[in-house]
């Protein structure tokens, strides 16, 4: 299995429609055919000193091995989400594991 985990933290002025868009197209990314699990999500409201809360949102994909990420990297819904929503990032981490 690989590992797929992307953090963004949107600009400041994101408008609450722009959030909601930018989660519905994210969500399109599970018709990728490689794509084994997805799961989108918020920081959660836990209090400790090594928990980062600062995104605004996360994603996690599970792949069934590299060459499925390598599909995911070039399918048509990962770069049109990436063409409509990258003006909107103001910072992304990505970490990836097998």
């Amino acid at each position: 299995m690989l590992a797929h985990h992307v953090l963004f933290w949107l600009k400041a002025d994101t408008t609450e429609e722009q959030k909601v868009a930018f989660r519905k197209s994210l969500e399109t990314l599970k018709d990728v055919e490689s794509v084994k699990t997805l799961h989108i999500g918020t920081p959660a409201p836990i209090e400790r000193a090594v928990v980062d809360i600062t995104y605004t949102f996360s994603l996690s994909i599970l792949f069934e091995d590299l060459a499925g990420h390598d599909v995911y990297q070039v399918h048509h819904l990962h770069t049109a989400f990436l063409d409509e929503f990258r003006s909107l990032f103001e910072k992304v981490i990505i970490y990836d594991s097998q």
